[in-house]
């Protein structure tokens, strides 16, 4: 266990490794979004008191879960930066930190225009709405912190700080409907109970919500590689790696 966190925490190898996965992950995010949308958007049925308005779940759920894990994320890479100071880990969660803000705004957006048909407003101050608006907040400030510095490794330590410190509201936001009166209805979507819609509707969901990861997954192993490309850009492997290319 110990030898692979020692590996991962190579940039050259992480930079070999997420070469041979990153097709795999866009190939699964490709097929998966495809059928799920399709599966979703025009084959299942419609809700028997939204209608077709529904079908905003297809995008409103994935983009929901995947804000939240990947602040998750962003706190467990921060977490191994911080103690042991493994420079992959600060590479990956800077990367991140962008796309969960626009998984979020995702989120909050599409909520939005699925509560025009259902509460007959786009916005209302209510506890799960209130509560990922602020992961939004979270997210940039994150963002923030990293630019707001003259020394990189500063920013670094700023944003791992706050990214640990603000995982707190994933739990308010996961149970914020059981916790306080709110309009927005319970999990329509859970791996650990039985589904509360018929299977013709979360089949398609579950496809779109492996969709998203599997797009999450991608992109960030792409976008790591180019970070530890810049960041190591001064190493013997990278100055190879670039005239064989070049």
């Amino acid at each position: 266990m110990w030898a692979f966190i020692h590996k991962l925490g190579s940039p050259k190898w992480f930079y070999d490794i997420s070469e041979r996965l990153q097709p795999w992950f866009w190939a699964a995010a490709a097929l998966l979004i495809l059928v799920g949308s399709v599966w979703g958007l025009a084959f299942a049925p419609a809700d028997y008191q939204q209608g077709n308005s529904f079908r905003i779940i297809y995008v409103h759920v994935p983009a929901a879960f995947l804000a939240q894990s990947i602040f998750v994320g962003l706190a467990v890479a921060a977490l191994v930066f911080m103690v042991w100071k493994i420079k992959v880990a600060d590479m990956a969660a800077a990367v991140m930190a962008p796309l969960g803000a626009a998984m979020t705004f995702i989120a909050l957006f599409s909520g939005s225009v699925w509560g025009v048909p259902t509460w007959g407003t786009w916005w209302m101050w209510d506890a799960r709405l209130t509560s990922m608006l602020i992961l939004l907040f979270l997210y940039f400030g994150v963002i923030a912190l990293r630019g707001a510095f003259a020394s990189r490794d500063s920013g670094s330590r700023a944003a791992s700080v706050l990214a640990m410190v603000g995982v707190i509201n994933i739990p308010i936001i996961k149970y914020s409907v059981d916790w306080w009166y709110t309009l927005h209805q319970p999990a329509s979507f859970t791996i650990t109970s039985r589904p509360s819609m018929p299977v013709e509707m979360w089949w398609p969901l579950l496809l779109m919500v492996l969709g998203f990861y599997s797009f999450f997954i991608a992109l960030t192993l792409m976008r790591t590689r180019s970070e530890i490309l810049r960041r190591e850009s001064n190493k013997r492997w990278v100055r190879d790696l670039v005239r064989e290319d070049g």
